[in-house]
C-alpha cells in the first residue's frame, strides 16, 4: 500500500504524447478513488500492441487490469471466452452489483450491451466501450474535391456512371490547373479503406467489416444466415470496380500503401492531388486546418445507385465490438472494487467528458449563450476544446469511451461552420445524413451480441481466418485484372467451400438460432 491508496498495476496504449504515469486524469482519478497506478504501456500501432498483451498473458506475467483502446488492441470474443474459462479475466457481475451502480443502469437499459458483455456462461469477463458514434455507424463512405467538380462543372456523382464519367475528367482535364497531368482520381490506404464496402452498395448489400477494408462475410435473409460474397450481384460490383481500376481511376497503390502514404497524397505541398478517397472522415487523407484550405474542398458523395437501380449502405452499430476492461486473476479484492468505482465515474456523464477529453476548463468548457448543440433541438451543455488548443496529455481519449450515448455526444457545443476545424464533428454529422436512408436493417447480422459456443470458439476463429484471406486475395485479384472475372468467378466461388464456407454459416447459422431463442 502506498499510503493509504490501493495498487492497481495495468496495461493500456499510448500515443507519443501520452504519459499515462504523470497524465492530469491519471492523478484524477488516482485522488477520487484512492488509486496507486502502475503502467506498463505499449504505442497505438495495433499489430504490436496485440503481440504486447498475448506476450503478457501466455508468458503468466500480466497486469490486475487491461485498459484497453478498441481500434488498436481490444480483445475479441473468443480471447474473452478463453481467459474466462482459464480462470485468468475475473468475473465482473457481483462487483458491478455491489459498486458500479451507473454501469449497472447501462446493461439493464441496453440490451445490446448486455448481451455483447455477457459470456454464454452467464459471467461477465470483459467489458466493450459504448460510444454512440452516428458517423461511424454509415463508414462507407466517399469523400470527393468539390472544388474540382465546380472547376470542371459537374454535379456531385450519384450513379456509377455518374462517378465514371468525374473520375475521368479528373485524370484527363487539369483540375488542379498546373498543366500536369498529375491529377490521382481515388485513392485509400489498406488500413482505412471502404473502397469495395462503398462501390459494392450500388450492386450489393456489403456488410461492414470492423478492420482493414475486409467487409464482413455475413448477413441476413430473413432469419437465414447467409453471404453476399458468392452471389451475381457481388460480381457484378467487382466487375465496376476492376473496369474502374482498368482505366485508371483508382490509384493501384490503394491496396498496399499505409495511411502515412496515402496522408503524403492528400498532403502534397506542390499540389492538391486528391480527387477522391473512400474512408470513414476527410482527416485520414489531408490534413484538418491545412494552410492552403484544401481539407474545405472534399465533400461526401451519396450512396451510388447502380445499374439495377440498387443503393445500399454499410451499417455499423455498436461501433465497437472489441472487449477493453478486464481485471484478471492476479488484482487484490480492494484493486476490483477500486477499478469498478473509477469505471463507474467514467460512466457518468461528467465523468465521460472529463476522463474523455480533460478536466474542466483545459480539455472543455461550459457552452456560451450563443453556442449551438450538433443536434439543434437541444441546449448545448459542454463545449470541447480543440486539440490544437488543449494541452498535452490531460486526457484519456479512446482509453475512456465507456458511456458515450447519443443524448451526450448531440448536446455537444460545436461551431455552425462545419468547414471551420472545430466544426468537425458537424461537417461528418450532416453527410452521414445523406448514407442514412440507405441502410437495410433487416439484412445486418447482429454480430456484436452473437457469442459461440465455447467449443467451437477457436474453429470458427480459424475459418474466419481462412475465408478473409481467400475472399480478400480474389477480390484483389479479380479488381486487379489479375484474374478474369467473366472466366474465373466459378472457380472462386467453389474454392469457398474449400475454405470452409458452409461450415462458417453453419456455426454462425446455429449461434443466430441460440441468440433469437433468448433475445426479449
Amino acid at each position: 500500500m502506498d499510503g493509504d491508496k490501493v495498487i492497481i498495476s495495468a496495461l493500456a496504449p499510448a500515443d507519443p504524447d501520452t504519459k499515462l504515469d504523470t497524465n492530469e486524469i491519471t492523478k484524477l482519478l488516482s485522488d477520487k478513488f484512492k488509486i496507486k497506478f502502475q503502467f506498463q504501456t505499449t504505442t497505438t500501432d495495433g499489430g504490436p500492441a496485440k503481440e504486447k498483451r498475448q506476450i503478457a498473458i501466455s508468458s503468466g506475467d500480466y497486469p490486475d487490469l487491461f485498459m484497453l483502446i478498441p481500434w488498436v488492441d481490444a480483445f475479441t470474443k473468443t480471447e474473452v471466452q478463453k481467459l474466462g474459462q482459464q480462470g485468468v479475466a475475473v468475473p465482473l457481475e457481483d462487483l458491478i452489483k455491489e459498486n458500479a451502480p451507473n454501469l449497472q443502469k447501462a446493461l439493464d437499459g441496453n440490451p445490446v450491451l448486455k448481451a455483447m458483455s455477457t459470456a454464454p456462461d452467464g459471467h461477465i469477463y470483459a467489458l466493450p466501450q459504448w460510444s454512440d458514434c452516428y458517423h461511424c455507424s454509415y463508414p462507407n463512405k466517399l469523400w470527393i474535391n468539390s472544388d474540382w467538380l465546380k472547376k470542371l462543372n459537374l454535379a456531385m456523382p450519384k450513379t456509377t456512371e455518374e462517378l465514371r464519367t468525374v473520375l475521368t475528367a479528373f485524370k484527363t482535364k487539369d483540375p488542379n490547373g498546373n498543366g500536369k497531368a498529375d491529377e490521382i482520381p481515388m485513392s485509400t490506404d489498406t488500413q482505412d479503406s471502404t473502397l469495395i464496402g462503398y462501390l459494392m452498395g450500388a450492386f450489393a448489400y456489403a456488410p461492414y467489416g470492423a478492420n482493414n477494408g475486409v467487409p464482413s462475410l455475413l448477413q441476413l435473409d430473413g432469419d437465414t444466415v447467409s453471404t453476399p460474397v458468392d452471389k451475381p450481384e457481388w460480381r457484378e460490383g467487382l466487375k465496376y470496380i476492376a473496369s474502374l481500376f482498368k482505366d485508371g481511376l483508382i490509384d493501384q497503390a490503394s491496396f498496399t500503401q499505409n495511411s502515412e502514404a496515402l496522408q503524403a497524397i492528400g498532403n502534397n505541398p506542390a499540389a492538391v492531388e486528391l480527387g477522391s478517397s473512400p474512408v470513414l472522415w476527410p482527416g485520414i487523407f489531408v490534413q484538418l486546418g491545412s494552410k492552403d484550405g484544401r481539407d474545405k474542398q472534399y465533400d461526401a458523395a451519396p450512396p451510388l445507385t447502380g445499374p439495377a437501380g440498387k443503393a445500399y449502405t454499410g451499417y455499423n452499430n455498436p461501433t465497437s465490438i472489441g472487449y477493453t476492461f478486464m481485471l484478471t486473476n492476479k488484482s487484490s479484492k480492494e484493486a476490483r472494487v477500486a477499478a469498478l468505482k473509477m469505471l463507474d465515474y467514467i460512466y457518468t456523464d461528467e465523468g465521460q467528458i472529463t476522463v474523455n477529453a480533460g478536466p474542466e476548463g483545459i480539455g472543455w468548457v461550459k457552452p456560451s449563450a450563443t453556442d449551438v448543440a450538433l443536434d439543434k433541438s437541444v441546449k448545448p451543455t459542454w463545449k470541447s476544446v480543440p486539440d490544437t488548443e488543449r494541452p498535452k496529455n490531460v486526457n484519456w481519449g479512446s482509453m475512456s469511451q465507456y458511456n458515450f450515448t447519443l443524448a451526450l455526444r448531440n448536446s455537444q457545443a460545436v461551431p455552425e461552420d462545419i468547414y471551420a476545424e472545430a466544426g468537425l464533428e458537424r461537417r461528418l454529422f450532416q453527410a452521414t445524413q445523406q448514407y442514412e436512408p440507405n441502410v437495410d436493417l433487416t439484412k445486418v447480422y447482429p454480430e456484436a451480441q452473437i457469442w459461440t459456443e465455447p467449443g467451437e470458439v477457436s474453429e470458427l476463429a480459424t475459418l474466419k481466418t481462412n475465408l478473409d484471406s481467400y475472399v480478400s486475395q480474389g477480390q484483389l485479384a479479380f479488381i486487379t485484372g489479375s484474374k478474369n472475372i467473366d472466366t474465373d468467378w466459378d472457380a472462386f466461388v467453389q474454392g469457398l467451400d474449400g475454405v470452409g464456407l458452409k461450415r462458417y454459416l453453419e456455426i454462425n447459422q446455429q449461434a443466430y438460432d441460440r441468440y433469437k431463442s433468448t433475445a426479449k
